[in-house]
Parts: C-alpha cells; sequence; structure tokens
C-alpha cells in the first residue's frame, strides 16, 4: 500500500473490463493499464484538510454534497498539495477540463478503472454479498456512514459498492446527455438493484447531493 502524504491507495494491476448499459443494451471491451485507487472514498476530514470547507464533524463519513467539478479542482489542489503535477487543466472560461496523462497527480478513476477495480477478478454483480460489503437502503439506517466500516473487496479496497456514488473521469454519452458525468457505485439511501459493480447512472457536473462522494486515482508507479 501506498499513503503518499495521506491519502492511501493501492496498486491495481493491468486488466480488461467489459462494460455495459441497459438503456442502450450496448456492451464494449476495455483494456486497462496498471494503476493505483484510492483503498477508501475522499473522507470530509482530507476534503476539509484540503479545501478549507468545514467537515461538519463526522470526519471519516466520506466527502458528499461534491460535484464533478469539485472533485476535479481537489484533485488538482490535494497534487499540489503534496508536490505533485497536476492531472487537469482547467478551463473555466469555456467550461472544459483537459486531462494531462503524463501527470503524476491525483485524478478520477475512469469508469472502466473503478468497474475493475470493483470486481476484483469477480464476474458476479458484486465482491461479497450485498449486507457484508455495502451500506444501503435495507442496512444504513437511512444516513451516510463511515468509510472502512464493511468488508473490503479481494484488493482490499473499501466502500466500493454503497455509502456514497462516486464520480467517474468520463463523458456518460456526450451524443444524448451532452456533458453529463458517470456516477458508479450506488449509495447508501439506494435498494440493492443499484449496488452492484456493472450499474451506470449519469448527472450534470455541477450536482451535489448527499449520497455523491468520489475517490482518486493515479498513476502505477509513481
Amino acid at each position: 500500500m501506498n499513503t503518499g502524504a495521506e491519502y492511501e491507495t493501492v496498486r491495481v494491476g493491468a486488466g480488461r473490463v467489459t462494460l455495459s448499459d441497459r438503456r442502450t443494451r450496448r456492451t464494449w471491451a476495455v483494456e486497462l493499464a496498471p494503476y493505483r485507487l484510492g483503498v477508501y472514498p475522499v473522507t470530509r476530514e482530507l476534503y476539509a484538510r484540503v479545501t478549507g470547507r468545514p467537515a461538519d464533524g463526522g470526519e471519516r463519513l466520506p466527502a458528499e454534497d461534491v460535484s464533478w467539478w469539485d472533485a476535479v479542482g481537489f484533485c488538482n489542489a490535494l497534487s499540489l498539495r503534496d508536490g505533485l503535477t497536476p492531472a487537469y487543466d482547467v478551463r473555466p472560461d469555456d467550461e472544459t477540463v483537459a486531462r494531462d496523462t503524463s501527470a503524476d497527480g491525483y485524478r478520477l478513476p475512469t469508469e472502466a478503472e473503478w468497474e475493475h477495480a470493483c470486481r476484483a477478478g469477480t464476474t458476479g454483480p458484486r465482491y461479497g454479498s450485498l449486507d457484508a460489503v455495502a451500506w444501503h437502503r435495507g442496512n444504513s439506517g437511512g444516513r451516510i456512514r463511515e468509510v472502512g466500516g464493511k468488508q473490503p473487496n479481494a484488493w482490499g479496497l473499501h466502500d466500493m459498492l454503497g455509502n456514497v456514488w462516486e464520480w467517474c473521469w468520463d463523458l456518460y454519452d456526450p451524443e444524448v446527455y451532452g456533458t453529463y458525468r458517470v456516477l458508479r457505485g450506488g449509495g447508501w439511501f439506494d435498494e440493492h438493484w443499484s449496488c452492484r459493480a456493472s450499474v451506470r447512472r449519469r448527472s450534470h457536473p455541477t450536482f451535489r447531493v448527499d449520497d455523491v462522494g468520489f475517490r482518486l486515482a493515479r498513476p502505477a508507479d509513481r
């Protein structure tokens, strides 16, 4: 494991994942190089330290009410704080973001990276029994929960399913939904069918709500 300054990550090996979309009934395969991914979603504590936003208690709770734009900004801010090259060139005038693939800084995972890491070599809808691995509507008590409270997958990643939806880098379907970005994983208020490795959700990049957060990726060997 690699903690960097504060954010703990694990190395995820190269692989191949097949993504699917129920709306269009389309499937597509993606080949992946190795990368690093956060063991937990970004917490309120870390988000507060980097951004100055009050943690409002519950420091080990996932940072939520975070838009895709907020998450991208956080990636760059944490990279700069830790002496890394920011992964994103943010252009607020025309509301675009370009990714520097040579940068060693933090970034959002692609949805292929997210699903590959979530599955951790499994092929079913989940990497374990639902109640053992995820906070969802049936067991969360109607509230967000601290990270790490459920069993990790085989690669040591916690909360890949349930607790908070996680922003990914990808556009969902730009021809139909424009700038909408991909969310993965399901949240504490969701029914069991949303907490599956293959489920895709979309939202506008300015959207904020109390069951959406994010985790970070980095290059594998930097």
